[in-house]
């Protein structure tokens, strides 16, 4: 006796490629995938037709900074007047209105304003998130994030993946070194202690952090038991890619002035390529990761929103899939898998999420479209039908 049988779907199982599978049916036991082809008249608990339409398994935003307070819309008028990223930044504004902002917020006030965003993503299909901390640069304010990412995680049918990004940038008045230190020694150990996060994460780039300062953080962050992720070559190269890889990180995000170098560490480490193409077009960027060399080297690539209020104010995984098309030029099949399984692998999950196949949590959501490549075609007026999570209909 099944707990969920969930009949009549063109089923996507998005695990090695992204082909329908021969399957019309699957079955749901304990909040997991039971069995994918079993008959339609076996005895289940719950059934669920899905008259034909689409089944694809339940989307993976794995590189995402959003929880924050207020918005930065002043500096995007700024933007749009010429001004550039790295400059705002080195002005004062940029990241640090933000953590202004979230220093001033309560713990509560942080979670009342991201649940908003997180339902209309859950909307769209999205099952599991990644949220980082990294707007509040100190132990106290770090921490407050953190709490409030594991509240979010009680609220909402849906995965909350919470990662620690102490080293997102340099307070306003402080030195990079005291700084760095300062997230190695103080926060990351009582991060490790009270389990506040998976995953611990740094923004190499001239304007924040060094390769040496991604090299200490690994090192003891790896020490401590939490898995790597790295911002690295988004406005220039500093070799943080290749060094990020040595150190076996999960992903490298962005990745717009990679070298093949670096697609060669990530390739023999098994590190995730995160496009980030709502980043790319907020900040009106030219410069495009390199997807050839990603595709020679066979480097698995995700695609996340990177949603955040100063270069990715973007709460759409379906606009940012388009945009990864348009934009970048990846293919409808390297767009879902980028949102599945390649996104699941990036946060080191992919035993647990991103393709429907038996023994993963089933998450999954049902469509009433031609086939998924429509996804990347149609830019807004569509959405999932039914979404499930852990196999109850939300």
């Amino acid at each position: 006796m099944y707990d969920l049988l969930v009949k009549n779907a063109r089923i996507y199982p998005m695990h090695w490629d992204a082909a329908i599978s021969s399957a019309r049916t699957l079955a749901v036991n304990s909040g997991r995938i039971a069995a994918l082809g079993v008959p339609e008249n076996a005895p289940a608990k719950q059934v669920f037709d899905a008259a034909n339409r689409v089944m694809l398994p339940g989307f993976v935003d794995c590189h995402t900074h959003a929880l924050y307070a207020g918005n930065r819309m002043a500096e995007h008028a700024l933007k749009l007047r010429g001004a550039g990223y790295e400059e705002l930044a080195r002005a004062g504004g940029g990241i640090q209105i933000t953590v202004d902002a979230v220093r001033a917020a309560s713990e509560q006030q942080l979670v009342e304003e991201t649940l908003p965003r997180l339902k209309v993503l859950l909307a769209e299909g999205v099952t599991t998130i990644e949220i980082k901390s990294g707007y509040g640069l100190d132990l106290e304010n770090e921490l407050k994030m953190l709490r409030a990412i594991r509240l979010l995680r009680l609220k909402l049918n849906m995965d909350v993946v919470p990662t620690f990004l102490g080293a997102h940038a340099i307070p306003r008045g402080g030195s990079r070194e005291r700084y760095i230190a300062e997230v190695i020694e103080d926060m990351l150990p009582v991060v490790a202690r009270e389990k506040l996060a998976e995953n611990v994460d740094i923004f190499a780039e001239s304007m924040a952090f060094s390769v040496e300062d991604l090299r200490l953080l690994f090192i003891r962050a790896t020490a401590l038991g939490l898995k790597l992720r790295a911002h690295t070559d988004q406005l220039s190269h500093m070799g943080a890619t290749a060094e990020a890889a040595v150190h076996g990180a999960l992903s490298c995000d962005h990745l717009e002035y990679a070298t093949e170098e670096d697609v060669l560490a990530m390739r023999q480490a098994g590190t995730v390529a995160v496009l980030l193409p709502g980043a790319f077009y907020f900040l009106r960027e030219t410069r495009k990761p390199p997807l050839e060399l990603l595709r020679r080297h066979q480097v698995s690539m995700a695609v996340a929103t990177d949603l955040n209020p100063g270069s990715s104010p973007i709460v759409s995984l379906l606009a940012v899939m388009h945009m990864s098309a348009v934009l970048f030029g990846l293919t409808p099949a390297e767009t879902l898998l980028g949102v599945t399984r390649n996104a699941a692998q990036a946060l080191g999950r992919a035993d647990k999420i991103g393709s429907l196949v038996p023994g993963l949590h089933a998450d999954f959501s049902i469509w009433d479209i031609p086939s998924p490549d429509f996804i990347c075609y149609q830019l807004g007026g569509i959405s999932p039908d039914v979404v499930f999570f852990k196999g109850n209909k939300l």
